[in-house]
Parts: C-alpha cells; structure tokens; sequence
C-alpha cells in the first residue's frame, strides 16, 4: 500500500491511503484519522474519513501547509506501528428483503437498469453466481459488514462485507440513477452496501428497507436524542432477515419509543480475521448473540 498526499486548493489536503478499498487501508487510514483527532494539531479545522482515504481542512494562516503535510507523513508511521485491533460495537439490523416499496419504486425505474424484465434481486443473485434470490439473501446477511465511511449525505453508511476477497457480493449501480429512492433502503454498488438515510436520488441496486431509522434531525427517536446520526466508521452491523409482520411490529416499537436496537461492544482483530475470516466472524456473532 503507498500513501498520496496531494494539495486541495490552500486549504485540504488529501490522503489517499490505498488504490483499492481493503480492511488494511480502513484500519490504516482510520489510524491516522485518529491520530490526528487525538493530536489536536493547531490549524486542523475539519476530519473526513472516507473508505480507504481522508481529507483533512486547516487554516494556512495558522499553520503552513508543508508543515500540515509533515505531520501527516509522520503520523502515518505511527499508523503503520499501530496494533490492528479496533474497539467498535456490533449491531444488528432487522431487514424486510424483496420488500414491496423498494418493488414499487425499482419497477418504475426499470428502463435505467440492466436487467428491465427482473428485479434488483434477481439481478444480483445472477451476477452473482448463485441459485435463487432466497440464496443470494443469505449470503447478503450471513457474514457481518464493517461500516467503512458516513456520508454522500447526513447519516447514509457505507458497509464492506467481511469475508474472503473472492466471495464478496458485487454488483453494478443502475445505468442511469432513479429520482427516486425510500428511505431507509438497502442498497449495493460495487462491493458496497449502504443504507439510504433519507428519501431521495440514488443509482444503487436495492435489496430491502430497514424499519430502524439511522438519522434523525430532530433527535426524537429515542436511540438518536443524544446524535442524530446512528453509524460511525468501525461499527460492524450484521443484517436479520424479518418478514412483513415483524417489520410492522418493529416499526410500531419505533414509533411508540420501545424499539431498543441490538447491540454489542466488540473487540475486532483486523490479524485474527485475516488468519481465519470464518472464525472471527463467528466469534463476533457469538457476542452479538450472548454466546
């Protein structure tokens, strides 16, 4: 992995931390993120993490940009000597698959797919080299995901599925985006899944909808009162396949205050995971589940 540095205007200066999305650049470019929040470098106006990059604001006339730049480099020596363990939560999200909004709304836009005859589903679960949609789904939710970037807009998360290379689910975005999207769907494009936070444009295949909001302006759903946004880089979340009633029973707890989402605080080892994917997976499930 090489680190690009490059100047953006007089003001940003851009990390690119890898030329490909991977755990080791997430962990890399989270370290030095970290580094340079914990360090409080006078002039540091802004952090944005991204998936394997980061860009960081300042103000030249407190600090000059060379000097800004050689702080960078230095921290990302401390990165590189950082151990690869990250404390983080896990949570759990219910999700209604082959919903009928996210069916409505990809049927109105079939003209800017790839496949116009079937479903994102179907599309995905082809491409994909599997069986059935039912298959392509347990697939989808059977391994956790890592919350690598928040953004694009308020509170949307971006998840990178934790498995093996080879067998990460990939798949296009549209043809042409849709003006249309609901919220709190479950989309994919490229190797990313994300959650659409709010109702509005998007181009990404969509799977299902959560019934569990992840932002809230207002901050009167009562697991948002204290941030409005739920997600942040480093949460593993783990989807739960619900049916119809369970999505409406959990929308109703949403509604009346009583939905608590599942989660649980995790140690995740990035080296323990790359010596056995399977069983690192399966040690953070057993916490998510009280095993």
């Amino acid at each position: 992995m090489t680190t690009r540095y490059a100047f953006g205007g007089d003001e940003h200066i851009f990390v690119e931390v890898g030329d490909e999305m991977s755990l080791d650049a997430f962990f890399k470019s989270l370290s030095m993120t970290n580094a340079v929040r914990d360090m409080r470098i006078a002039g540091v106006i802004e952090i944005c993490p991204a998936n394997a990059s980061f860009q960081v604001k300042y103000d030249p006339d407190v600090i000059a940009p060379d000097d800004l730049l050689s702080e960078l480099k230095r921290l990302e020596s401390v990165a590189d000597a950082a151990e690869s363990t990250l404390s983080t939560r896990i949570i759990e999200m219910p999700v209604y698959y082959n919903d009928p909004w996210t069916h409505e709304t990809q049927m109105r836009f079939r003209e800017r797919h790839q496949d116009p005859t079937g479903t994102d589903l179907e599309y995905a679960a082809r491409i994909n080299g599997f069986a059935s949609v039912e298959d392509f789904i347990t697939a989808h939710a059977g391994s956790p995901w890592f919350v690598s970037m928040v953004g694009f807009v308020a509170g949307l998360p971006f998840l990178y599925q934790m498995v093996e290379r080879d067998k990460q689910l990939q798949a296009p975005k549209y043809l042409r985006p849709r003006t249309d999207t609901p919220k709190l769907t479950i989309g994919h494009g490229g190797c990313f899944s994300a959650i659409y936070s709010v109702r509005g444009a998007g181009g990404y295949q969509m799977f299902g909808i959560t019934p569990m909001p992840i932002y809230d302006p207002a901050q009167e759903i009562s697991y948002l009162r204290d941030f409005m946004i739920f997600f942040k880089p480093g949460d593993i979340v783990k989807f739960k396949p619900v049916d119809r009633a369970e999505y409406d029973a959990l929308l109703a707890a949403v509604g009346d205050g009583s939905f608590v989402p599942r989660i649980k605080p995790v140690t995740f080892s990035l080296d323990e995971f790359k010596a056995d994917p399977a069983a690192a997976n399966a040690k953070l499930l057993g916490v998510l589940h009280g095993a």
